[in-house]
């Protein structure tokens, strides 16, 4: 039996996905696995028997990624279950930054009462005047999940679109359109681009990326769209840049004191993955994934541990290791099961930064000692028997 505790709504799409030996708590501190999206842990004490915590969406900083390693507790995303919302959004945001959508809507509110108002609309519409996104050219920074969606959606729009990922994977690569110029460097975007999208991870090397030497090299009137992080771009230089005219819209799904109320900007309250759809689709990835877990001591979509995946184990015991990446673990490890003659029918380890991860399959029962001899080797975290 495992018992599972939902910070904030997870949608029941995902939770009709557990079966009748999933059991909700109401306390935390219970669980052997918790399922959130935007709630923050970082001042949560985890419960002893805690292995397990699924973010229902893509960011984790609302979880305290270091401290659950030590603890030996598994950190997952949602990595592209929300991209199609966000691309979306995206599209829509190109859209109200070409043409003064918004501007309009707004004319026609205020001239309501007006008995006229059809014909003085003809009048007025030419101060909201815009161009078309058809051969415009779009840079695309970072071609992930999203990344590649928003690309390939442009093209259909009739756009020229550029992009750039030095780490774009083979998953996102197989997906991306024949049609995209690939930029050997962000500054060819930069300096080629009318509309540029951000959709790269935060990271200390990403962090203020768009910064006032950046937002330099691009075009007079270039319009940039941040829909993955707030911290991406520098506020002081996008704000000089807005009120200078170099950018003509700054367009992000996160609002900010510095930029909310800026002329120029377009501040969406973070709608990016507010979609049924999404929704579902997280909740339905983040189930499975503390399933895989749970169940099978399976890792796929971890933050802080690495991903490894034995599959079922079929007739066989296995036993599951967070530990720290350090040398001679893995001799250690085989050392406890040929004292008590154990028979290693499968094994993996993967490691990620300071931590790693050992899964092994052994075709007998498995003597309580061994899970204490385990503990007992220096570095080891938790160690799991999955029977």
């Amino acid at each position: 039996m495992y018992k599972y505790h939902c910070f904030n709504a997870i949608s029941q799409v995902g939770l009709e996905n557990l079966t009748e030996e999933y059991v909700p708590v109401s306390n935390p501190a219970d669980a052997d696995g918790i399922l959130v999206r935007s709630a923050a842990l970082h001042d949560l004490k985890f419960g002893k028997d805690l292995k397990v915590i699924a973010r229902a969406g893509a960011g984790v900083n609302n979880i305290p990624l270091d401290r659950c390693a030590e603890e030996g507790i598994v950190v997952f995303n949602t990595p592209g279950a929300n991209a199609n919302g966000v691309k979306e959004l995206v599209i829509a945001g190109m859209l109200l930054a070409s043409r003064d959508i918004i501007g309009g809507i707004n004319w026609v509110q205020e001239n309501e009462e007006d008995g006229n108002i059809a014909k003085d609309a003809e009048k007025a519409k030419k101060a909201f005047a815009g161009c078309e996104l058809e051969g415009k050219k779009l840079g695309v920074i970072g071609l992930g999940a999203i990344g590649v969606l928003v690309a390939n959606a442009a093209t259909h729009l009739g756009m020229d679109v550029y992009g750039y990922d030095p780490y774009v994977s083979v998953d996102s690569a197989w997906k991306l359109s024949r049609n995209i110029h690939h930029a050997k460097t962000v500054d060819e975007i930069y300096s080629n681009c009318d509309y540029i999208t951000i959709h790269v991870p935060a990271m200390d090397s990403t962090k203020g990326m768009i910064d006032a030497n950046a937002i330099g090299l691009m075009k007079d009137g270039v319009v940039i769209l941040n829909f993955a992080r707030d911290v991406l771009v520098n506020s002081e230089a996008v704000v000089d840049a807005l009120v200078s005219g170099k950018v003509k819209h700054y367009v992000t799904d996160f609002p900010t004191p510095e930029i909310a109320g800026v002329k120029g900007a377009i501040v969406i309250p973070h709608l990016g993955a507010s979609t049924e759809e999404a929704e579902d689709n997280c909740a339905k990835m983040a189930v499975k994934e503390m399933r895989n877990y749970l169940e099978y001591g399976n890792i796929k979509n971890s933050v802080n541990y690495p991903n490894c995946d034995m599959g079922h184990p079929g007739e066989n015991k296995r036993i599951t290791l967070l530990h720290y990446n350090i040398p001679n673990m893995i001799g250690q490890f085989t050392g406890v099961l040929a004292k008590d003659n154990m028979n290693i029918a499968d094994m993996t380890n993967k490691s990620k930064g300071s931590y790693a991860y050992t899964m092994i399959d052994v075709d007998s029962d498995i003597p309580e000692r061994v899970t204490e001899d385990l503990l007992a080797i220096q570095g080891v975290l938790r160690v799991r028997i999955l029977n």
